[in-house]
């Protein structure tokens, strides 16, 4: 909630701004006009084509880089689900004497990863359970290294083990898609640029008696809505769009073992 909060003040601050700079830019276009009418408006054109498309550019890598990245972490979801719902069943290659304790460590482990990610990235819960999480990592691959160490087939080990690493392997890479963002200075020379043709916008409707409310409102609303999409798709955990529905499958495998 705070996030959105955040993001909702920062969209609405670069909505204003843009309102702010579009009237101060008609005025000074309005009073370069005055004084010299006939070349007020001479060889501008490329220059704001030029602000205008270096804006257009900006967003539209920023906006597919936050969608591609939202959705590799909806996918990452998914994989550590196969991971760790693979190595379960595995267990069962091993002696009987020691799946019992590792399938609870399981279902104690897959509790954690859940509680990891169900709240907050930065809360205490959600601390706590990577906390759990990484104990049960290591707890769960002792007690398969001893079971693997008795009387088991090679085959048994070269199906075992390497499940249990991949699902190991897997938090680590959920954890760097979930850190991965564009530089702070990249949302920063797009809100300049958004404010920059605010301002040349204003200036080339300087020629026209009346303001042009639609014209205005909407350039200010649709560049304010994109910015605010792009930063919520950038923490799908704590904005409006979030992947948490991805983590129904994770809650699935969870009730599956029994």
């Amino acid at each position: 909630m705070a996030f959105t909060l955040t993001t909702l003040t920062i969209a609405l601050a670069l909505f204003l701004g843009m309102l702010v700079l579009q009237e101060v830019g008609r005025r000074l276009g309005r009073r370069q006009l005055a004084r010299d009418p006939d070349s007020a408006r001479k060889n501008l054109g490329a220059l704001e084509g030029a602000v205008f498309g270096l804006m257009g550019l900006l967003m539209a890598f920023t906006f597919s880089g936050a969608a591609s990245r939202f959705d590799g972490r909806r996918q990452l979801v998914a994989q550590e689900a196969n991971a760790i719902g693979t190595a379960y069943l595995r267990l069962d290659l091993l002696p009987a004497a020691a799946q019992p304790a590792l399938k609870e460590a399981f279902r104690r482990y897959l509790d954690a990863r859940l509680a990891a990610f169900q709240n907050p990235p930065e809360s205490a819960a959600s601390k706590a359970g990577l906390e759990r999480a990484t104990r049960l990592q290591g707890l769960i691959w002792a007690q398969a290294v001893v079971a693997c160490r008795s009387d088991v087939p090679p085959q048994v080990l070269t199906l075992v083990l390497p499940a249990l690493n991949e699902m190991i392997d897997i938090t680590t890479t959920r954890a760097m898609a979930m850190n991965q963002h564009p530089p702070m200075v990249v949302y920063l020379m797009l809100g300049l640029l958004s404010l920059a043709s605010a301002l040349l916008a204003g200036h080339g409707m300087a020629e026209g008696r009346a303001r042009s409310w639609v014209h205005m409102l909407g350039f200010a609303a649709l560049s304010a809505s994109t910015i605010f999409l792009i930063l919520d798709l950038e923490y799908p955990r704590l904005g409006l769009l979030r992947v948490d529905g991805a983590d129904q499958v994770l809650v699935e495998l969870r009730a599956s073992m029994k």
